[in-house]
């Protein structure tokens, strides 16, 4: 109390003369219509402005969250289309087939939501990890995508994360399809920039085009059919001449990646164990 009365005391004349302001510009605004009217017109534009302001922060801030659920739904909607395309081909308009189809579909995927908590774009062998592990149900050689597309496959899960083998990777081989006309090869990262990788041994009877869509081929447990994986943007033979080498622009931005699925194949163990008993 007595230091608070020693600044009132030094500081007088400075309060003296805010208090005289304070009373001069009331009696100003109060009293004279015109610099009233400016004097409400230029705070409703401030308060607007620091509305504005705090709106756009609180928007930026909840846009982790917004992209997040988009990115779930987009890639919950991609399986649900694809299968929907397969199984519904011999039972259009039929309402009961489609209620089958659709608790087929939640019987025989997962999906796992999971943010990029660590990545790499420029070695040969790119990792990403992911803050899922096995006390999410997440577990070795399940597929990685995100909003867009094809991310990779879980390589080692621990109990809350996963290292996941990026597309962008040597050791990464993916198959993939022409969505147009259904000829697959495989996808593989030759090194270089994040954005591009190769699509080998597509025949050479193959029908493609540049701009063709490429996605998963559902050849495999990791990716159900019809995942993206991006376009054709360029065209060479293979070393031996007997395919063609497909440059692909890939949809995944690896540079930006943050938000993540780990899609889980119910089937994906059996299948494993009964085509490891025929090698």
């Amino acid at each position: 109390m007595r230091n608070l009365l020693n600044f009132l005391l030094k500081h007088d004349h400075w309060l003296l003369f805010i208090f005289l302001e304070v009373v001069s510009f009331t009696l100003l605004f109060r009293f004279n219509n015109y610099q009233g009217s400016v004097f409400f017109t230029s705070a409703n534009y401030v308060t607007g402005v620091v509305c504005e302001m705090a709106g756009n922060v609180t928007s930026y801030f909840g846009l982790r969250r917004v992209n997040r659920d988009l990115m779930m739904r987009n890639v919950q909607l991609e399986l649900e289309a694809q299968r929907l395309k397969s199984l519904l081909y011999h039972y259009e308009k039929d309402s009961t087939q489609v209620a089958l189809v659709n608790r087929y579909l939640e019987d025989t995927y997962s999906v796992i939501p999971a943010r990029v908590v660590n990545n790499s774009i420029v070695r040969t062998d790119n990792y990403l990890t992911i803050d899922k592990g096995e006390a999410d149900s997440v577990y070795a050689e399940m597929g990685v995508v995100c909003g867009t597309g094809v991310v990779g496959i879980v390589y080692q899960a621990s109990a809350h994360y996963a290292v996941v083998l990026s597309v962008l990777n040597s050791k990464s081989s993916i198959s993939c399809k022409i969505k147009r006309t259904d000829y697959f090869g495989v996808l593989k990262w030759e090194g270089g920039s994040s954005q591009y990788a190769y699509l080998r041994d597509i025949p050479r009877h193959s029908e493609f085009s540049l701009g063709d869509t490429v996605v998963t081929s559902g050849h495999s447990a990791v990716f159900p059919e019809g995942i993206p994986v991006g376009t054709v943007d360029d065209m060479s033979d293979s070393h031996d001449g007997l395919s063609y080498l497909l440059k692909i622009r890939l949809f995944t931005d690896f540079a930006r990646l943050n938000d993540v699925s780990v899609i889980g194949f119910q089937g994906a163990a059996e299948q494993a164990n009964l085509e490891k008993s025929i090698k």
